[in-house]
């Protein structure tokens, strides 16, 4: 008999997803946002997302073994409670809560979980309930799925969870081990969080662009140590500065942020101007420097002698989708591979819980770097949506959607690229993906200008054939999930300039035919026409969205851009004439 266990996450707030394992096997998982239409899907339980689990899998909901989730209570003789309350004493409310009332949100969260399990019809009684400490979930969802067998390191960076907010460790045998643990408001990410925020960006998003930013200025030219003590052992973030809660946090026009007034008074104002203007691209450049420097030195103090028995260290947490962190991390010298999950923050902790419930199990988990595992459609069903879209659109069948693509790609075209499964995780990594020639001039321009609306100093990723990959990011290390950056060779930052940051940097996805056998081919025929097999890639959304999931949600897409051509399945669709549509 099967032996069937869903992840949730979730109980933060935000990022929920579900994951569903059939006897250790990883057979779907999706984001809440993809399908309810809500980036970050802010305030929803996963109730779509275990739905499409468990239709996917073809399962009845009783055939459930176990429910996993990405929260656990913590004990009152935990350092955790403590720990946080001592910290917190300038605000008596939030310490003396840790300590009397310290799991209110894990019963609340568990009463949610119940309501949900009931409107699935999965019997609370008959399954077994596994809840799983956050940082541990996001440290099963990299060691458990890395297929790494030997003594291998693990690091977890996040905000927080239940009150965990980083994780030092090491993986054996299936087992995670821990070393060493900080708690909030003590937190790397948490650091970071409260620069982005004061730099004007929503935490959740901001970062990315904290780190583009940080390419245009000088880390030397402003002097960032007030706001935290590290001296490679220890790591204290200055709660008068950041990090802030209660009757300490800047509050404008009713909205409290994650740093004080003094703060305010030692940098100046918010910005609230250009991106990267003095001094606030450098007050970017400087916590990206930081944010490195510290993380080198807590992994070198606590997982070095780990990390040089195989050379291995694997990476979750919302710390993790910091693309240059992961660059410098991959480049000490004792370390041969850093593997950072498809989906390193909240979202990811939904396939970490129950992995790491199946471990407790015995039951082996069977990795899996294969990130297609969400909701696939057939070209029948999109060509049903065409005809039924109030635009009626033009569609053609494609004998061949690889080949038209590149044709389309080589004529400087943009193509929004629809195929089979999609994609878990923040990345678009070509089944959901608006694709451009990076040879054309003013492909960057034309993404910007027709769907994106980015910045202009803001650079795209590159998908590239496998055969390419030595030759442009100089190195033979994995990228398959666009998880980090690499230096990429002077020729290629030259012919394509748009697929670089400042820095001389790319993030790039390498394709090999048995991870995407259609994206593969697509890349080989444009290699024809080109001369060599990359192409932009960015995600199939607009700016606020969350990645299209459905023919619907990218038949709108479409129709609410300029873009022209959309390749979904073997149906390509076009706009009829403005004057026969606009009718």
């Amino acid at each position: 008999m099967a032996h069937i266990t869903l992840g949730l996450s979730g109980a933060l707030g935000h990022d929920a997803s579900a994951a569903l394992f059939i006897d250790g096997e990883l057979v779907a998982a999706v984001e809440e946002e993809r399908l309810v239409r809500r980036k970050h899907a802010k305030g929803y339980m996963p109730r779509e997302s275990a739905r499409f689990c468990i239709r996917a899998a073809k399962i009845k909901p009783r055939d459930i073994d176990t429910v996993a989730v990405s929260c656990a209570p913590i004990s009152i003789f935990s350092r955790a409670r403590w720990h946080y309350a001592r910290r917190h004493w300038y605000a008596p409310d939030r310490a003396l809560d840790a300590l009397f009332n310290g799991n209110r949100r894990y019963r609340r969260y568990v009463q949610e979980i119940r309501g949900l399990m009931e409107e699935l019809r999965i019997p609370w009684h008959k399954v077994k309930f596994v809840p799983v400490q956050h940082q541990l979930a996001h440290a099963s969802s990299a060691y458990h799925m890395s297929g790494f067998e030997d003594k291998t390191a693990i690091l977890t960076i996040d905000m927080k969870g239940e009150y965990a907010s980083m994780f030092l460790g090491y993986g054996e045998k299936g087992r995670i081990t821990r070393v060493k643990e900080f708690y909030d408001p003590d937190s790397l990410a948490g650091m970071y969080g409260a620069i982005t925020d004061y730099l004007g960006f929503d935490m959740l998003d901001g970062d990315a662009k904290v780190m583009g930013m940080a390419t245009h200025g000088d880390p030397q030219k402003y002097d960032l140590s007030p706001l935290v003590h590290c001296d490679g052992k220890r790591f204290q973030l200055n709660t008068a500065l950041i990090g802030t809660v209660g009757l300490r946090r800047f509050k404008y026009k009713n909205r409290g942020h994650f740093f004080s007034k003094q703060l305010i008074e030692l940098l100046g104002p918010r910005r609230a101007g250009d991106l990267i203007q003095d001094p606030y691209v450098h007050y970017a450049a400087s916590i990206q420097k930081m944010y490195e420097d510290f993380t080198v030195q807590l992994v070198t103090h606590y997982l070095s002698d780990i990390i040089q028995t195989n050379g291995r260290l694997v990476f979750a947490g919302t710390g993790a989708l910091n693309i240059k962190l992961n660059q410098r991390l991959a480049e000490l010298p004792w370390l041969k591979e850093l593997y950072v999950p498809v989906s390193p923050g909240d979202s990811g902790t939904a396939i970490g819980a129950a992995a790491y419930a199946l471990s407790q199990q015995k039951v082996p988990v069977i990795p899996r770097r294969n990130p297609y595992l969400g909701p696939r459609y057939t070209t029948e069903r999109c060509l049903r949506a065409c005809e039924q879209h109030r635009e009626k659109p033009i569609i053609e069948i494609l004998e061949n959607p690889s080949r038209r693509a590149a044709q389309l790609l080589g004529e400087g075209k943009l193509v929004g690229w629809f195929q089979n499964r999609m994609e878990f995780g923040p990345r678009a990594l070509g089944n959901r993906s608006i694709l451009a020639n990076p040879f054309f001039q003013g492909a960057v321009e034309e993404v910007n200008k027709k769907i994106k609306f980015r910045e202009g100093w803001r650079s795209f990723s590159p998908s590239l054939l496998d055969s390419l990959a030595q030759d442009f990011l100089q190195t033979k290390h994995p990228a398959d999930y666009m998880s980090m950056s690499f230096d990429v060779n002077q020729e290629w930052q030259e012919r394509v300039p748009g697929l670089v940051y400042q820095d001389g940097t790319s993030r790039a996805q390498v394709v090999t035919r048995a991870g995407n056998p259609r994206y593969h081919r697509l890349l080989r025929e444009f290699a024809k026409i080109s001369g060599y097999g990359i192409v932009l890639n960015t995600s199939l959304n607009r700016p606020g969205e969350a990645l299209v999931c459905s023919p619907e949600d990218a038949l709108n897409l479409f129709f609410g851009s300029d873009l022209e051509y959309l390749i979904m399945q073997r149906v390509l669709v076009t706009k009829r004439p403005e004057l026969d549509w606009e009718r």
